[in-house]
């Protein structure tokens, strides 16, 4: 539980300090790790990591081609597109790109690498907006978290499914840290079992307004939504937007050869998303206490 504390504390630290901070510092503090390299690697069966120290982005390899999931920060483009090369693979082999979330921490590539390749853009339906004017929720004049704009193919809700040469992934709405939060179900080969393998979006509450002005209409009742969902799923491999959600680095550390996958790890979804829904109460709290006293 101390990786999954700790994960919540570094992702909702701007959140806690809104009085203190600008966007601006609260940038400069975290874009040194987001944009720090990390090697990439095979983390279970078709999934690869190729993302940053940072921010978590995936590349999946189908035998039709491969799936990207997210990209990192418009900077770090160059480096993901390095560690797609350095595993192997072609970039041009990408035939659709996936999103979790709309957010310019994970969709600051989207532009130029759907350009390079004429790759297919999925995400979900109440996102298509941000990322087609590349703007925050209900902050959309504020450049410092804005990021080159692109036009999204399909939109999907909960249950659609994307197939690519055999694998399939199926959406799950998980509203609240952006409209269109959509997190991804696949089925993977751990020797010979079937694992279940969720990309969870997020449900951190971040920069997110939840009352007064609220970022989104009715993003508490979706925040409580997700949450519900999230400890209901039955899920073997939890993947995310940040490696500390996690523990990726650990994780990693941890592989070898005939040992067991140490990303293989019943409940973990679960007991992320109770403590995700602990701060979550306590940020509701201090929003609305905030609020009531004019502060």
């Amino acid at each position: 539980m101390k990786t999954l504390a700790g994960a919540i504390c570094a992702l909702a630290l701007f959140a806690g300090n809104a009085q203190a901070q600008t966007v601006k510092d609260f940038l400069a503090q975290v874009m040194v790790k987001w944009t720090a390299p990390f090697e990439p690697f095979q983390l279970i069966d078709n999934i690869y990591y190729v993302g940053t120290d940072g921010i978590a982005v995936y590349l999946i390899k189908t035998s039709d081609g491969l799936i990207l999931m997210d990209t990192g920060v418009p900077q770090s483009t160059g480096m993901i597109k390095e560690h797609i090369a350095k595993l192997g693979f072609k970039e041009a082999d990408i035939k659709i790109i996936l999103n979790s979330h709309a957010h310019f921490d994970h969709t600051g590539g989207f532009a130029e690498i759907k350009k390079d390749t004429g790759a297919q853009l999925i995400a979900g339906l109440r996102d298509k907006p941000l990322l087609e004017s590349g703007t925050y929720p209900g902050d959309e004049k504020n450049t410092d978290i804005g990021f080159p704009p692109v036009k999204v193919d399909r939109t999907v809700t909960e249950g659609d499914k994307v197939t690519l040469g055999g694998t399939t992934l199926t959406a799950h709405a998980t509203p609240g840290h952006s409209p269109g939060c959509t997190s991804w179900e696949m089925t993977v080969k751990d020797g010979s079992e079937n694992r279940e393998v969720l990309f969870f979006c997020s449900g951190t509450v971040a920069l997110n307004r939840l009352v007064g002005n609220p970022t989104h209409a009715g993003i508490v009742d979706d925040y409580r939504s997700t949450y519900a969902k999230a400890k209901a799923m039955k899920i073997d491999v939890l993947l995310g937007p940040h490696p500390e959600v996690y523990g990726m680095q650990a994780k990693r550390a941890a592989m070898k050869d005939g040992a067991p996958n140490p990303f293989v790890k019943p409940g973990e979804l679960a007991a992320y998303a109770a403590t995700l829904e602990q701060d979550f109460d306590k940020q509701l709290a201090k929003q609305t206490a905030a609020l009531q006293s004019g502060k």
